[in-house]
């Protein structure tokens, strides 16, 4: 952490970050600087202007051990926080997975009655990173703006428990999940998985492994192939909150080299995407994941899978964890949630149906 980094107390980066975000457009535009354009696309203001303020405040996650990163993370947590106002309660528990019960933390809309649907919630953070508290406001937000339930997994993490231990712990939470809905308040037959980054991967290899399928997926800028490079991370792999040296030293921790291309990880490499559940997927126009993100989204759309696959491409990797501070990342969330809520509606309506390959209008102009 620079020196200056480790004087500013979290708390005051805060009221910071807050102030400036309140300040008039131009102001805002000065302090950030230039327009920032690449490959076609114009960096979203507000995430320009934090770009520059965790450049001062806060460190590289790679740059030392999994307990720094982590206590680099927390603190970007902390300059975050808010209070929260969904009207959610929440309540945790510990999923029974062999000798290891997984914590885990149920969040209920109130008056949201019984039988709703479930979306079983995996947070980001490279397998290392990330808890139940890094993502709590995610999680309120999804289950008071889609009217579900969440259920947010504390998995295990590397690299004290490198692969398989995460999938392993994912797979165990989504099948209690399914096997005790109703005791959770939810429907059987609405069970979705979800996740960001690491937790969008985990969501992708539970939805092609489980024995009973997900209704459905909802992927926030998801990794899927750990053996390949694609443009993206060339673009956006310095400068934009994940960068290329972070993804690297976050493969090491989590995977030996015989283990990239195991289908459980680079869930592009698999087989047969066929039974994959209806999809969104969301990609960020300024993050070295986008492009195999959407080669994903281009596979399961292939492979018969209902999909939609959505660039904003003014946003960053980890817009859902900016939400709190309003703009183009709290739109985004909020379209994401309206996806989650629309996609377990029409799946509780009538039983899944192979369809032809889709994918919407708007993404395949802006992912051209």
């Amino acid at each position: 952490m620079s020196t200056l980094a480790a004087k500013i107390p979290p708390k005051i980066v805060n009221r910071v970050v807050r102030a400036l975000f309140a300040l008039p457009e131009p102001a805002r535009r000065a302090i950030a600087g230039p327009p920032v354009w690449r490959d076609g696309q114009q960096l979203d203001l507000d995430t320009q202007l934090l770009l520059r303020i965790a450049a001062k405040a806060a460190a590289p996650f790679s740059e030392g051990t999994a307990a720094h990163a982590r206590r680099e993370f927390d603190r970007s947590a902390q300059i975050l926080v808010h209070t929260p106002s969904d009207p959610v309660s929440t309540r945790g528990l510990h999923i029974p997975n062999g000798a290891y019960d997984i914590p885990a933390r149920l969040y209920t809309p109130i008056d949201l009655p019984t039988g709703s649907g479930l979306l079983v919630f995996y947070h980001g953070g490279g397998f290392v990173l990330g808890n139940l508290t890094s993502h709590d406001s995610v999680c309120r937000y999804l289950a008071a703006r889609a009217g579900v339930r969440v259920l947010s997994v504390d998995y295990r993490l590397a690299p004290e428990h490198p692969f398989p231990t995460p999938y392993d712990d994912a797979l165990a939470a989504y099948e209690y999940a399914l096997n005790n809905a109703e005791s959770l308040g939810a429907d059987p037959t609405a069970v979705a998985v979800g996740g960001d980054s690491a937790g969008g991967n985990l969501s992708a290899a539970v939805s092609l492994n489980a024995s009973v399928r997900p209704r459905f997926a909802l992927l926030f800028y998801p990794a899927t192939h750990v053996t390949a490079r694609y443009p993206s991370q060339d673009l956006f792999g310095e400068g934009f909150l994940l960068t290329d040296d972070d993804i690297s030293w976050f493969t090491r921790q989590y995977l030996t080299q015989e283990q990239r291309a195991d289908p459980r990880v680079s869930v592009l490499l698999a087989e047969d995407l066929s039974g994959f559940p209806a999809t969104y997927l969301t990609t960020a126009g300024f993050d070295p994941l986008r492009d195999e993100g959407e080669a994903f989204a281009k596979r399961l759309a292939e492979s018969g899978v209902q999909v939609v696959v959505r660039r904003h491409p003014d946003l960053i990797h980890g817009f859902a964890n900016l939400a709190d501070l309003g703009g183009r990342s709290r739109e985004a969330l909020a379209e994401a949630a309206g996806a989650l809520k629309t996609g377990l509606t029409l799946g509780r309506a009538s039983a899944p149906a192979r369809t032809e390959p889709t994918l919407s209008e708007s993404t395949l102009s802006e992912s051209a």
